[in-house]
């Protein structure tokens, strides 16, 4: 298992796909903030309810010079029906090799109702731009959550 990132921690580097077609690294925010968010899966209630905040809040987020970026193990084909069906105006990235789940140290082992499953733990990681992470949120509750990454974005 990874070592858990913290804040001061180097961002691990990675370039996946991403709904729409092509692809996104973490070199292409050099210079600027980054709101990466990790979800388990697209269309469901919190996952849903995570996005949407955050895409409400996109307007903020570019004024405090952050850029929002979603990650979760589902296909891209998932992830385009995901942001058509919701209007998400931020990129979601396709994980499904799970490496960059795992160099974040998001990829863990859960539990439901006695059953062992691994899984991804809902996070949010606030990176500088100096590529080094600036917060992390873990076990994420979505109630205020962007709204309270947009304030740590803004006094960064």
């Amino acid at each position: 298992m990874a070592a858990v990132l913290q804040a001061g921690d180097s961002a691990p580097d990675f370039t996946l796909p991403r709904d729409g077609k092509g692809e996104i690294s973490l070199g292409d925010f050099k210079g600027g903030k980054l709101v990466l968010y990790f979800y388990p899966k697209d269309d469901t209630s919190g996952c849903t309810a995570e996005a949407i905040a955050f895409n409400g809040l996109t307007k903020e987020f570019a004024a405090a010079g952050a850029t929002i970026v979603g990650a979760s193990p589902d296909p891209v084909k998932m992830h385009d029906k995901f942001r058509d069906k919701y209007e998400l105006t931020f990129p979601l990235v396709a994980d499904e090799a799970k490496q960059m789940l795992e160099a974040y140290g998001v990829w863990v082992e859960k539990s439901m109702y006695g059953r062992k499953y691994m899984g991804v733990e809902r996070t949010t990681f606030l990176i500088g731009p100096d590529g080094k992470i600036a917060r992390v949120w873990r076990k994420v509750k979505v109630p205020g959550h962007a709204e309270e990454v947009l304030a740590a974005a803004k006094s960064l």
